[in-house]
């Protein structure tokens, strides 16, 4: 006799899992099985978490600071936060206006849970990062592509954001510098977000995780220095996973006003309870002690990303914007499809990172993932000797396609 078929639920039907996690995973399985894999599929820093944050959590574990701690996270925790924001930002928070999740993701799929209702639209500025949909999803949204183009260096243009909002629109995600293109959008852009959602009411996201690791001449600009009366319809996102290189100790956090905090804290209430102990103990010596660890991974990762970029341009037929922050590279490689390796053709993008895996034991992450079937991303987190290494690889696989 069979067992019955246990049927999913309908949310999950349409839900991918996340690219960049399988690209990954498939290129460590490769390499454990003995393979000469190169991977730049994976989106963390290629540094260890400084010394004096480790210790904390070590002194966390021998004190036994190892129970539940309030759902939001450690008031302390909070606190400190609170006060970086003033000190980087000027922005002014209190306690109860912050929350402490598991990481950066799990920070945004609370917030995304707590303030949107089945049939309210999401616009996400396309490239995307892989998770903005399918947590729009999850929460009954439906997610809004608007086109962000390489020619406008992927600044948002604010005659196509007018196109795409319509009365349905609750929200928009500004993530800049940008995964995957390493983009900042512009002052300019900017101020057009913010009159629009000033004038519809719409709810802003801003996914700051990136802020720190920036090569620009001046300021970041931000959301909240365009006018005053944003704050109160703006939440935002940040965490010690990048700037620390604490991506497996899982600390995020959000910002925002107090009445989705508190809605989100709910959330969280009845799925994790609250962030792990120990990371939160790790997270404020992050958020506390010195601040020069984001600048030391910015000045080793200039030339990587310098390198990268022209020998990228250096190849015909592709193109590539400079990014502005970050650790990716996002080059157009459009003018290799329809050609062929030994009768196979490669059509698009995920055609073609597989066939750097394949033949050129490069792991990579194609663009469709980021909703940009032209593109193929690549994370220059890691060192410039193996750079060096990928790039030829690429080079030679490249030439070998034929048509």
């Amino acid at each position: 006799m069979s067992s019955p078929i246990i049927t999913l639920a309908d949310r999950v039907i349409n839900i991918k899992p996340s690219p960049t996690l399988a690209v990954n995973a498939k290129a460590k399985a490769l390499k454990a099985a003995g393979e000469d894999i190169l991977n730049f599929s994976v989106g963390e820093p290629d540094f260890d978490t400084p010394p004096h944050v480790c210790e904390a959590g070590k002194k966390a574990i021998d004190e036994g600071f190892t129970r539940y701690t309030a759902v939001p996270g450690m008031p302390e925790l909070r606190e400190a936060i609170c006060q970086r924001l003033q000190k980087d930002k000027g922005l002014s928070y209190t306690m109860d206006e912050i929350q402490v999740a598991c990481g950066g993701k799990h920070g945004l799929y609370n917030m995304f849970q707590a303030v949107i209702n089945p049939g309210d639209e999401v616009l996400i500025p396309t490239p995307y990062w892989v998770s903005y949909p399918p947590m729009v999803q999850l929460a009954g949204g439906t997610p809004v592509l608007v086109p962000l183009l390489e020619q406008d260096n992927f600044d948002l243009n604010p005659d196509i954001l007018h196109k795409y909002a319509t009365n349905k629109t609750r929200a928009i995600i500004i993530n800049s510098p940008s995964n995957p293109t390493g983009s900042v959008f512009s002052v300019e852009a900017l101020q057009a977000i913010g009159k629009m959602a000033l004038e519809n009411g719409w709810l802003i996201i801003t996914d700051d995780i990136y802020d720190t690791i920036t090569y620009m001449d001046t300021k970041l600009p931000h959301i909240l220095e365009v006018d005053d009366k944003l704050k109160e319809q703006t939440l935002i996102l940040n965490g010690v996973s990048k700037s620390f290189a604490m991506t497996g100790w899982r600390i995020g956090w959000t910002a925002g006003p107090k009445h989705i905090i508190t809605a989100m804290n709910k959330i969280q209430g009845q799925s994790t309870s609250n962030p792990t102990s120990i990371s939160q103990k790790a997270a404020l010596a992050a958020v506390t002690g010195p601040q020069d660890f984001p600048k030391t991974m910015q000045k080793a990762f200039l030339p990587r990303r310098d390198f990268f970029v022209e020998d990228l341009r250096s190849i015909t037929g592709v193109s590539c914007v400079n990014p502005k922050g970050a650790f990716y590279v996002f080059p157009n490689f459009s003018t290799f499809f329809g050609k062929t390796f030994n009768g196979k053709a490669i059509n698009n993008s995920v055609d073609l990172a597989d066939y750097f895996l394949d033949e050129a034991k490069v792991a990579s992450v194609p663009g469709a993932a980021f909703g940009a079937d032209d593109f193929v991303r690549f994370s220059f987190a890691t060192s410039m000797e193996i750079i060096k290494d990928g790039m030829s690889r690429i080079k030679k696989a490249l030439s070998n396609l034929e048509g």
